[in-house]
């Protein structure tokens, strides 16, 4: 298949230099407002200390989506704003339109509430057409990137991903946003290629973790195969001359992962098997090694050197203080190098913090719960890095703790 660039405007490269050759760092005013709320104490105190001081990217902070709690998602403005924050790596979720280009989307099937797709023509094209909500029921749509051509796909216009379940038209399909994000960065946002990715974040002086998305069709897609899909993903990198070691690529699916170590090993040595609740697998328990689909040091075996579990798996409680979990433990044991994700995306932590934090739930109850959860990720559990989608919370903790 032949491998299509997104070159992007030579003004839009030139607006924004690379910060790790500059070694300028912007981290607006959220890393002070959360260390402000700390309570008083070692952690609050060395914080304070770093307040004011100027920082550097760091590979520590990675990109979650770009900075997506302001920006949409997978955009080229949203991944500037992680790079200006010093996210040191940048994350393009993959996926592939029906002609079979790679395009970062964190879903196939999201174009309906990531996108305007649903009130333009394409919307013709969904997998499922808009049903308005009506009798008890939700308003429904699904929009897949595979039901449209690439130069189809980069004709829309790109939103906060959100959708409202009541609405009766499209266009109030439209809404639903959070009220702890925000559009106010939305307008004139830039959908990317995975090619395009490469070309920005570089520009960027960023690394790279593509993450291959599993289809929402049914594989293989008009020939297509998952392996032809997963090599794909790689090509890309190796056309455009990207050295192996600024890549992790990542997957949920261990297949994608071992055929990336058996078939491209460069790029193998850093693929990341992303851990979530295996649909084999009732009540995942991160203390409890009968509910882990594999042994920790069988992965290592396997050739995986890296796992990415949600935060709520490599923590766990004790006495009231947040500790590494037995899954954490184990996969430092078996020598795993492990990545978090992800911070700042459940909004105020008010309430326990929901998904992301199910495991400590108990003891998060503001919002200057994402530095301690980071210090406990980072000194205890000895996470190598932590997706984020405000990166400046991370790329801070971290220049100030030296990671």
């Amino acid at each position: 298949m032949p491998i299509r660039i997104l070159l992007l405007p030579a003004a839009l490269l030139a607006a924004a230099p690379a910060l790790a050759q500059e070694g300028g760092v912007d981290y607006g005013p959220r890393p002070g407002y959360l260390v402000g709320k700390l309570e008083d104490g070692s952690l609050k105190d060395e914080l304070m200390s770093c307040l004011g001081q100027s920082g550097s990217p760091t590979k520590f902070s990675i990109g979650h989506r770009g900075a997506p709690l302001m920006f949409p998602e997978h955009t080229e403005e949203s991944n500037r704003a992680a790079a200006t924050m010093g996210a040191g790596i940048l994350e393009c979720d993959v996926t592939f339109t029906s002609d079979r280009e790679l395009v970062c989307r964190h879903a196939q099937n999201d174009l309906h509430t990531t996108t305007n797709i649903l009130t333009t023509d394409l919307a013709r094209k969904c997998t499922t057409p808009f049903s308005p909500a009506g009798d008890g029921a939700d308003a429904t749509a699904e929009c897949r990137t595979s039901d449209v051509t690439l130069d189809e796909f980069l004709t829309l216009v790109p939103k906060m991903d959100s959708f409202d379940a009541a609405a009766t038209t499209a266009e109030d399909f439209q809404g639903g946003v959070a009220p702890w994000r925000t559009t106010l960065y939305s307008d004139g946002a830039h959908l990317l290629t995975h090619a395009g990715s490469i070309e920005l974040f570089d520009s960027l002086g960023a690394d790279f973790t593509p993450e291959l998305k599993a289809p929402a069709v049914e594989m293989p897609f008009d020939g297509y195969s998952q392996e032809a899909y997963a090599q794909a993903l790689i090509d890309e990198y190796k056309q455009a001359g990207i050295d192996p070691s600024r890549v992790w690529p990542q997957s949920f699916a261990l297949e994608d992962v071992r055929y990336w170590i058996e078939n491209e090993p460069e790029f193998g040595r850093q693929a990341v098997y992303l851990m979530d609740e295996d649909e084999t697998v009732k009540g995942y328990d991160p203390n409890d090694p009968d509910t882990w689909p594999q042994p920790m040091a069988e992965l290592k075996e396997m050739g995986v050197n890296y796992i990415a579990p949600p935060i709520w798996m490599l923590l766990t409680l004790e006495e009231g203080r947040m500790v590494p979990s037995a899954l954490a433990r184990e996969a430092k044991a078996a020598g795993l190098e492990m990545i978090a994700w992800s911070l700042e995306r459940s909004g105020p932590l008010t309430d326990g913090g929901g998904w992301y934090f199910q495991s400590v739930s108990e003891v998060i109850d503001g919002a200057e719960d994402y530095l301690n959860v980071a210090d406990v990720l980072a000194q205890d559990v000895g996470v190598s890095g932590i997706f984020s989608d405000w990166p400046s919370t991370v790329t801070f903790y971290a220049n100030c703790k030296g990671l």
